[in-house]
């Protein structure tokens, strides 16, 4: 049997190109046993080893000088159990090509982010989510889990065996062992009804809690420099599917929210006074729209637009205050923000280093243009959103520690204590690791 694929790695980058390694060698195993050997090779000579998804992440949480681990080989899907609703894909496979698969025998995730380019595993370590009154991350859909620990041992996972690995590692960091498997729940594909209307700052946040409550999912999205948003609220729905034309979905997903939005943000950067006008602009410009389609249609969009993200959760019953709060902030400063400030919910879980354990949240995304000065605006909106408490994507770009971590997770000397027994060595370490969870 042909062993995994080991190469000399020059430099490895994120898809945002704000973190990049450059590890000793590349490895690309095609089976939990290959990764096995991988591991155990790595850790006879003496190196770290890390495992990286499509590079979505904006933290170097996969970043290594050891041994990079590449998912391009770990790419089947290995079984749909219809009796059992369950599909379970190894580490490498895109959600895309699992969404796409999915659909193909007429099943689906309930729930999913808003974008496809994620491994399941990368998506799923950093806690990934969508937007949910009542249905949570793609983590908490999990049923079962395979994971490659720092010795070579093959654990499987799930609530029936190895329970106190397999709540901990559906959002993991990587630092418990490489996943080369995740076993979803999946149901029958449905249909959700989209419905997109601008709305004013005041009417978004004086009806938030309604909105919240009588959609299934809902999220907005501010324009700062101007008093509006883009909402989006997306139930299911009897049918018949009605999806976007195909020329207004050109023109609206690929022309207006990619290629002009392009141009705008590049201008942006050259002459940043342009912003707010430009932001005024853009917001008027939007359009209602409702449309029905399966979920990964609905729930996803493509993103070519590249950018650097930071993103908190916060108790949703604070949500509010803090993006007012935000608001305020931008209006008072001299910054120049030409990305809208994101905001979505999801329903406790109970995974122990998952932003939504034990308490429902609102999450609020702010990003700024790549190549454009970012830290004046992130450190002024991390303060905010820590005033609050609150927990930061794991993915995402944030300077926490694990000082702090600790105070707002309550199970995170129970995630530590774990780690300390799976990984003693720290064969799975590295910059991002030792600050976030301490060494």
């Amino acid at each position: 049997m042909a062993g995994p694929v080991s190469t000399a790695e020059k430099a490895w980058r994120n898809w945002a190109g704000n973190v990049s390694a450059r590890p000793v060698r590349s490895e690309a195993p095609a089976s939990a046993a290959e990764l096995a050997e991988v591991l155990r090779r790595a850790a006879r000579d003496g190196l770290t080893a890390k495992a990286v998804g499509s590079g979505h992440s904006f933290t170097a949480a996969a970043a290594t000088e050891g041994v990079l681990i590449r998912p391009e080989r770990l790419t089947a899907i290995r079984a749909v159990d219809r009796a059992a609703g369950t599909v379970t894909a190894e580490a490498g496979v895109q959600l895309r090509h699992l969404n796409a698969a999915l659909a193909a025998q007429g099943l689906s995730l309930t729930n999913m982010g808003d974008i496809m380019e994620q491994t399941v595993a990368g998506a799923t370590s950093t806690g990934t989510h969508g937007t949910g009154r009542d249905s949570g991350s793609i983590a908490a859909q999990i049923r079962a889990l395979e994971l490659v620990t720092a010795d070579g041992t093959v654990l499987n996972c799930s609530a029936q065996e190895n329970p106190e690995v397999f709540a901990a590692a559906r959002v993991g960091l990587g630092a418990l062992g490489v996943v080369s498997a995740v076993t979803f729940a999946v149901e029958p594909v449905f249909l959700l009804t989209a419905r997109e209307e601008p709305m004013s700052f005041d009417r978004v946040t004086a009806e938030f809690d309604r909105l919240t409550t009588e959609n299934e999912h809902f999220e907005f999205y501010w324009f700062p420099h101007t008093a509006s948003c883009n909402t989006k609220r997306n139930n299911r729905s009897q049918g018949p599917a009605a999806p976007v034309p195909t020329v207004r979905g050109w023109i609206d997903d690929e022309l207006l929210s990619n290629g002009v939005f392009q141009a705008a943000c590049a201008l942006g950067r050259a002459a940043p006074a342009a912003i707010p006008g430009i932001a005024r602009v853009s917001s008027r410009a939007l359009s209602a729209r409702t449309y029905t389609d399966i979920p990964y249609k609905v729930f996803t969009s493509p993103r070519r637009v590249r950018f650097v993200e930071m993103e908190y959760a916060v108790p949703r019953e604070a949500a509010v205050e803090a993006v007012r709060e935000l608001r305020a902030m931008v209006e008072r400063s001299d910054l120049r923000i030409s990305f809208p400030v994101e905001v979505r919910v999801a329903p406790a879980d109970d995974i122990p280093l998952s932003t939504a354990f034990g308490q429902d949240s609102a999450y609020i995304a702010v990003h700024m243009y790549r190549g454009s000065r970012y830290q004046e605006y992130f450190t002024a909106v991390e303060r905010i959103m820590t005033a609050q408490g609150g927990r930061p994507h794991w993915g995402k770009m944030h300077t926490r520690d694990a000082a702090y971590l600790g105070s707002v997770y309550p199970r995170f000397e129970e995630f530590t204590r774990l780690r300390d027994r799976l990984d003693p060595g720290r064969l799975f370490a590295n910059d991002y690791l030792r600050r976030v969870l301490g060494s």
